[in-house]
């Protein structure tokens, strides 16, 4: 029995959202436990040990814990955006990985503007997070969301750059038979894999820098954790947040880094492409743990900045390495494109090797520019009215 077009398109949007859902969210549940775990190694203490061998069983108790804790609203809050928030923040974490190719053959992610898409829907967390603060009345949950947004939204500028940087390589790097034509770009994930002959690591690895800090920051994960900042703010935006609301913004932030190492693995490192006879599901896996591990391991061992410093190095630092990453490929491409507009592998070896020279420097003078020494507190000087009563004493 034939079911009707719509039931049937209806059947298979659910289907595919549930196994999206429920793989992401069972994803970050395995996180959790293995994010503390590394912790607790890291730091030379015990992580989670006591729910079910090793601790697996610890995000099962957390979600208990949360589930069944008191949901209060403060009497000043504005009840439906205070409860729409959290839904609001974890939201674009589900489409932007419904948009992935996993795959050869996965139609996910032939959206033809696949990259323009996940810009566009990470950008509603910044939304998120203000009107969690704004909405819960509270004004130090209102301080958090401002400087959230604040970071966020100025780091989004040098990532969109490290992207079209990507996207300057993906047309040249396609084969000449992709479309039946050479040399025209795609804004589609399935395309910029395609493309990724040589690993755009390799070739660009400036862009990679930009990305993964300006990407680190938008997660808000240390060294870039000034949204919540503890000691300063209470537990910023989500202060006045307890129970399932609580546990929400909480699945929100620890799949952040899941769905942030799935980007970089699509724009980087090649996507699903490997080696045979491993499938390109495990290869796109592994590539995806090891961003993962990498990310924790700098939340591990960096300390948290100020929010001067912050702010100094988005717009000091990564945007312009983010407008020079820009320049040396374009000028690349344009001297070392063939007559139909490609790049040829070799083409790609030698950008690599000069890139990577270009890279090291610029990360170098930077670090002259902008390091510990230019961002300290300038020393306090007594002032020479301090001591006046005590010397006409």
């Amino acid at each position: 029995m034939d079911l009707p077009e719509w039931l049937a398109f209806g059947m298979a949007g659910f289907t595919l959202a549930f196994i999206v859902i429920n793989a992401m969210i069972m994803s970050t549940a395995l996180y959790t436990w293995f994010e503390r775990r590394a912790l607790g190694r890291f730091q030379v203490r015990l992580g989670p040990n006591r729910w079910g061998p090793f601790g697996l069983l610890q995000p099962l108790a957390d979600i208990i814990k949360l589930i069944t804790k008191e949901d209060t609203i403060p009497d000043e809050a504005d009840r439906p955006a205070f409860t729409v928030a959290p839904v609001v923040l974890l939201l674009p974490m589900l489409l932007v990985v419904a948009v992935v190719p996993f795959g050869e053959d996965s139609f996910l992610g032939r959206l033809n503007v696949g990259i323009l898409f996940i810009v566009g829907v990470t950008s509603i967390s910044t939304i998120a997070i203000f009107v969690g603060g704004w909405a819960s009345g509270n004004k130090y949950a209102m301080l958090g969301a401002m400087r959230g947004v604040a970071m966020l939204i100025s780091y989004e500028v040098p990532m969109a750059l490290a992207i079209a940087g990507v996207l300057l390589l993906v047309g040249p790097a396609l084969p000449a038979d992709a479309e039946g034509f050479a040399g025209i770009s795609s804004l589609a994930l399935s395309k910029i894999v395609e493309s990724q002959v040589l690993p755009f690591l390799l070739v660009s690895p400036l862009a990679f820098l930009v990305f993964v800090a300006a990407a680190s920051a938008e997660m808000s994960r240390t060294p870039f954790d000034q949204i919540e900042a503890e000691s300063e703010l209470g537990s910023g935006y989500h202060t006045e947040y307890s129970g399932i609301k609580f546990a929400v913004f909480q699945l929100a932030e620890f799949m952040a880094p899941i769905v942030t190492s799935i980007i970089i693995v699509t724009l980087f490192l090649g996507g699903t492409r490997g080696f045979s006879p491993v499938p390109e599901q495990i290869w796109f896996i592994l590539k995806v743990f090891v961003v993962i591990f990498l990310l924790l391991w700098v939340r591990a061992t960096w300390p948290r900045l100020r929010i001067d410093q912050i702010m100094a190095f988005a717009w000091k630092g990564l945007f312009g390495l983010a407008i020079l990453n820009l320049f040396v490929v374009a000028t690349e491409i344009e001297f070392l494109r063939t007559s139909d507009g490609t790049l040829s592998t070799g083409s790609l070896w030698l950008m690599a090797a000069i890139n990577w020279p270009v890279t090291l420097v610029s990360v170098v003078v930077l670090a002259r520019l902008l390091g510990h020494g230019r961002m300290d507190r300038p020393e306090p000087s007594p002032s020479p009215l301090a001591n006046m009563y005590a010397e006409a004493e």
